[in-house]
C-alpha cells in the first residue's frame, strides 16, 4: 500500500529567490560531500532535507523541456522546470569545489589528517541517521525491513572488489549510467562506483586530455560517458520520484539504510595503502636550481602530490650543463583501506591519531544540530 501520509509533489511549484541563501548553503554542503571519497552529494541532500525536491527537480527536465528548448521557446522551457532551484544548488556546489580545492585544500587534509576529516563526516552521518529515522511517522516492521535491506545493499556495494572491464563505447556509456545513479543515491559515491568498474582513472585521464593536442580523442571517449549519464539520470530520477511519491516513508527508510551500510567505508580509523602514480613528466636541465634542490632533499611524501627526479635522459653527455633529467609529478592514490578499532587490534592498542578521530566525530555530531535547523529552511 502507498504511504498515506505523503502529498504529491507539485511540479509547478517554483523556487523563490528568498530561498537563495539557504539553497546556496545546501548546495555548498553537497559539493563539500562530493569531494570526500565514500560520501556523496545525495547523502547531504537527504541530510539537509531537499532530497525529494532534488529528485523531482531533476525529473522535471523531461522531453517537453527538450522540445521547447530545441524549438527556441525558451520561456516555455523555463516554465517546465524548477531552474532556480537547480541553478542555486549547482552554484553552491561549484563554490564548494573551488573553495575546497583552491582555498582550503580538503583533499590534502584527507591525506595528512584522515582521522579528523573522516571522523567529522562519520559523526555527521551517524547523527543525521538518528534525526532522519525519528522523522519517519508511524515506523513499523515494513520500514524496518526497508532500512535493513538498504543497509545490506549499501554495505555490499562499498565492499565490492574492483574488476577488469572493457573500454568499448558501449561499456563506457553503461558506466556513465551507473555512476550517475550512484551519485544521487545517499551513501553510495559515484566516484567509488567508477573505481569498482575500473574507470575512475580512465575517465579522469580523458578529461585531462581536454585543452591539449589530444582533445578530440578525449571527447570521443567522454561523449558516450556523458550520454550514458544523461539517460541514467533521466531514468533513475523518474524511478526514485515514483517511489518517493507512492511510498515516501519506506523509500526514505531504504535510503537511510544506504547511509548505515556506507559507514564502513568512512570509519576514521583505517590502514590506508597508497600507490604512487606519475601524473606528469617533463625534462629539465640536470644543473637547474629545481633539480639541485630535489637532489639535496628527499621528496616530501607526507603530501598527496609531490615532485621527484627520474632518470637522466642523456647520461653520456660530457658536460653537466648539457645533461637533462626527468622531473616527475607524483600523486599518491588510495588503493586500499582496512578499518580497525584502535584498542581492539591483534597487534595491541593503536592510539596514533586516536583523538583526531574522536574530535572529528564530536564536531560532526555538533554540526547535525545546525543541519537540522537548515532542514527546516525552505
Amino acid at each position: 500500500m502507498p504511504d498515506a501520509d505523503h502529498s504529491r509533489y507539485d511540479f509547478k511549484k517554483k523556487t523563490s529567490w528568498r530561498e537563495a541563501p539557504f539553497l546556496l548553503i545546501k548546495g555548498f554542503l553537497m559539493g563539500s560531500a562530493d569531494i570526500v571519497p565514500g560520501v556523496s552529494g545525495g547523502t547531504m541532500a537527504l541530510i539537509v532535507g531537499i532530497y525529494t525536491r532534488l529528485i523531482n527537480a531533476i525529473r522535471s527536465f523531461d522531453l517537453g523541456f527538450v522540445k521547447s528548448l530545441f524549438t527556441f521557446r525558451f520561456r516555455e522551457a523555463l516554465e517546465e522546470v524548477d531552474w532556480k532551484f537547480m541553478l542555486l544548488l549547482l552554484s553552491g556546489m561549484a563554490c564548494a569545489v573551488l573553495f575546497f580545492t583552491k582555498v582550503v585544500p580538503l583533499q590534502v587534509f584527507m591525506f595528512t589528517d584522515p582521522e579528523l576529516i573522516y571522523g567529522l563526516f562519520f559523526g555527521l552521518i551517524v547523527g543525521s541517521i538518528v534525526v532522519l529515522a525519528r522523522a519517519i511517522d508511524g515506523f513499523d516492521w515494513t520500514h524496518g525491513l526497508s532500512l535493513i535491506a538498504g543497509a545490506l545493499v549499501g554495505f555490499w556495494v562499498v565492499n565490492l572488489v574492483p574488476t577488469a572491464t572493457p573500454e568499448s563505447p558501449i561499456f563506457v556509456l553503461l558506466t556513465g549510467s551507473i555512476a550517475i545513479c550512484a551519485m544521487i543515491l545517499p551513501g553510495i559515491s559515484g566516484s567509488y562506483i567508477l573505481l569498482i568498474m575500473r574507470k575512475y582513472d580512465f575517465v579522469l585521464s580523458q578529461i585531462g586530455k581536454l585543452g591539449t593536442a589530444e582533445t578530440a580523442s578525449g571527447l570521443i571517449t567522454l561523449i558516450p560517458f556523458g550520454i550514458g549519464a544523461v539517460f541514467g539520470l533521466a531514468l533513475f530520477s523518474r524511478i526514485l520520484s515514483w517511489l518517493l511519491d507512492r511510498y515516501e516513508a519506506r523509500t526514505l527508510a531504504l535510503l537511510i539504510g544506504f547511509l548505515i551500510g556506507s559507514l564502513y567505508v568512512i570509519w576514521p580509523y583505517q590502514d590506508r595503502t597508497y600507490a604512487e602514480i606519475i601524473t606528469k613528466e617533463e625534462v629539465i636541465a640536470y644543473d637547474s636550481a629545481e633539480a639541485r634542490e630535489l637532489r639535496a632533499a628527499p621528496p616530501n611524501k607526507q603530501q598527496p602530490k609531490f615532485q621527484r627526479l627520474g632518470k637522466v635522459v642523456n647520461p653520456d653527455a660530457e658536460l653537466v650543463q648539457r645533461k637533462k633529467v626527468e622531473l616527475q609529478t607524483v600523486k599518491q592514490k588510495l588503493i586500499k583501506s582496512d578499518p580497525y578499532v584502535p584498542y581492539l587490534t591483534v597487534e595491541g592498542p593503536r592510539t596514533n591519531h586516536f583523538m583526531d578521530g574522536i574530535w572529528g566525530v564530536l564536531v560532526g555530531l555538533v554540526m547535525v544540530v545546525g543541519l537540522d535547523y537548515l532542514r527546516a529552511k525552505e
